[in-house]
């Protein structure tokens, strides 16, 4: 506990606050591959198998900025695993990131907040380029990047982690 006098309240006002702002979210890059066009379109039953691969980047970029990348790549396989597409979606956020007293919050910032603030972008430019390459549209399920991030840390830390349930 920490205990505030007249000479320690000056400098607890001082202390800059933790504060994060979005600047700007723009698509780094986006591709769309159907390897099987147009034989893929002649399928009697539209049931693919859908697999999500996710992953973020963050770099600082100077004055505070830090840009986070959030990578999105879904492969759709049709019964006989044969690829009907392979998107790559790389939507990016620019955010002013200051006031974080250590490098671990700083971190946990832009391994869960940030991700969670660009996701539903990419989840629409993923959708776009799905529906306009012909096929049913596609909508992603919502991530939770905190569990996935506090998955992360404990690997990195060789915890391992129990299994849970979502009820």
């Amino acid at each position: 506990m920490a205990i505030i006098t007249p000479s320690t309240a000056a400098a607890h006002d001082n202390a800059p606050e933790p504060q994060v702002v979005l600047h700007r979210i723009y698509c780094r890059d986006a591709s769309l591959e159907v390897p099987h066009a147009p034989q893929i379109f002649n399928q009697q039953k539209w049931d693919p198998n859908i697999d999500l691969q996710v992953g973020t980047e963050a770099s600082a970029i100077g004055n505070d900025f830090q840009q986070v990348t959030l990578i999105l790549t879904v492969t759709a396989k049709v019964e006989n695993e044969q690829v009907a597409y392979l998107a790559e979606v790389k939507q990016a956020g620019l955010f002013v990131v200051s006031g974080f007293p250590d490098e671990a919050q700083m971190n946990a910032v832009l391994g869960t907040y940030c991700p969670t603030v660009i996701f539903p972008f990419a989840r629409e430019t993923v959708a776009d380029l799905v529906q306009r390459a012909g096929f049913p549209q596609l909508l992603l399920a919502p991530i939770n990047f905190q569990a996935a991030y506090a998955q992360h840390v404990a690997q990195a830390q060789g915890v391992v982690q129990p299994a849970t349930s979502v009820n």
